[in-house]
């Protein structure tokens, strides 16, 4: 029946959640996709921001396969132990507290990963990511999401007048585990701290929607400001992070596959026991410019 729905290039059922963004897309297999369906969740994931595919049955390879099909892959960045690739698929990233012979096989742990956009400390952010869960613990882990166009237009607009043509510093030293990244030596001074330059404001360049393009918080630097100044800037933008009506969290289940736009959004983890396992793998694909 999926199948043929598929075939046929029938009307996608697309539910939206009832947050701030996202969207369930029902009853699709991934791994046989024809081109008129992947058109139509493309079209759904630039409206929603966020999409949930359930009861998925993914291999890397598969995961792979469907993640290019939005355009090139990243490399997974190198784990905290040092290592990069996993079975031989240098796209792919396991994100996981298991440890297997004394080595852990994935990387950022059980605790809480704070608000962030991905790999918005590189100069070509990606501009989507993918994550597919394979073993999820019984309570927590759970991933939400901020709609960063609605995040904009909620600022008061002094606030909007303050932040206008400036550029934000993202930090490079850190993960969104808070784990130092391999070969880095912390700084104190943010201003000294790896990273890349991006504007505070930022044109989304499919969609030509402003949002505000924070990426993280920690060590961040606003560009020509002293540093009291501008820790007093980024206080009040992320004051207003923590709005319910603006975010959606996705409750994991075995099977699930997220797919959200990183140039739009931003997202966080709840921790989880550190006893239960969460076993996931991630994909990137590669931003096609520099935030403008």
């Amino acid at each position: 029946m999926i199948e043929d729905r598929q075939r046929s290039g029938a009307h996608l059922d697309v539910r939206p959640t009832t947050g701030g963004l996202g969207a369930e897309v029902r009853d699709i297999d991934l791994r046989t996709l024809s081109d008129d369906n992947f058109a139509a969740i493309h079209a759904a994931w630039l409206q929603n921001l966020v999409l949930l595919f359930r009861h998925q049955e993914l291999t890397p390879a598969d995961l792979i396969a469907f993640s290019r099909r939005l355009g090139a892959l990243d490399h997974a960045p190198i784990q905290e132990t040092g290592r990069r690739v996993v079975g031989g698929m240098p796209e792919l990233y396991v994100v996981s507290n298991v440890v297997e012979n004394g080595e852990p096989i994935g990387s950022l742990g059980n605790g809480e990963a704070v608000w962030h956009t991905d790999m918005s400390y590189v100069e070509q952010p990606p501009k989507a990511s993918a994550l597919y869960a394979l073993e999820v613990p019984p309570t927590g882990g759970n991933t939400s999401f901020i709609n960063m166009y609605a995040l904009y237009d909620s600022l008061p607009d002094a606030l909007k007048q303050r932040i206008a043509g400036r550029r934000v510093k993202h930090d490079g030293t850190y993960n969104s585990g808070g784990y130092v990244r391999q070969g880095v030596t912390p700084s104190d001074d943010p201003r000294e701290a790896p990273g890349a330059l991006h504007p505070l404001v930022y044109t989304h360049p499919e969609t030509g929607r402003p949002a505000l393009y924070l990426g993280r918080r920690r060590n961040a630097y606003i560009e020509g400001l002293d540093l009291t100044e501008s820790e007093a800037l980024l206080d009040d933008l992320w004051s207003h992070v923590d709005q319910a009506a603006l975010t959606w969290t996705n409750v994991w289940q075995v099977g699930d596959l997220v797919l959200w736009d990183n140039r739009c959004t931003m997202h966080r983890r709840d921790p989880f026991d550190p006893n239960t396992r969460r076993v996931m793998h991630r994909t990137q694909i590669k931003g096609e410019s520099r935030p403008a």
